[in-house]
């Protein structure tokens, strides 16, 4: 049995975002100990190892929700995690793709640039008029915090 901050450290997980888990039904509700203190057992350990490495690979929530089920009842096909998987190595080739492009234009920018004054920049040049960019990229999400 481990608590909460052991499970933790051994994941990699941040103590809130072990209690988010339980909170939306990622991981189960722990036993609790006498005192009161969260206990997790070998199971939610790997579970929550699980989730951690499907948020690395930039898996969402909710398909992270689905591939858990799946992985809970393991006599189903695994067609629906095959599908799961491709909708998100589809959705990393599109974010590689605009990145890819966001890199070509930086890139000529910078050496657009004759380290002149910044008056005649080519960089601040670019910022200030989009359509002097060459490629097409995509527009810049809005800085709101979250």
């Amino acid at each position: 049995m481990y608590a909460i901050g052991a499970l933790a450290r051994r994941t990699g997980t941040s103590v809130q975002t072990i209690r988010y888990y339980e909170q939306i039904g990622l991981l189960p509700e722990p036993e609790r100990s006498a005192g009161g203190q969260r206990r997790y057992d070998a199971g939610t350990l790997d579970r929550l190892t699980f989730i951690r490495h499907a948020r690395q690979l930039g898996f969402g929530l909710e398909a992270i929700r689905d591939l858990l089920d799946l992985s809970d009842h393991p006599e189903q096909p695994c067609e629906d995690a095959d599908r799961i998987a491709a909708q998100q190595l589809r959705a990393v080739e599109q974010r590689i793709a605009r990145l890819e492009k966001l890199r070509e234009e930086l890139a000529r920018m910078v050496h657009d640039c004759d380290g002149g004054q910044a008056g005649a920049c080519r960089v601040i040049e670019v910022l200030r008029d989009h359509s002097e960019c060459l490629t097409d990229h995509p527009a810049p999400e809005t800085d709101v915090p979250r």
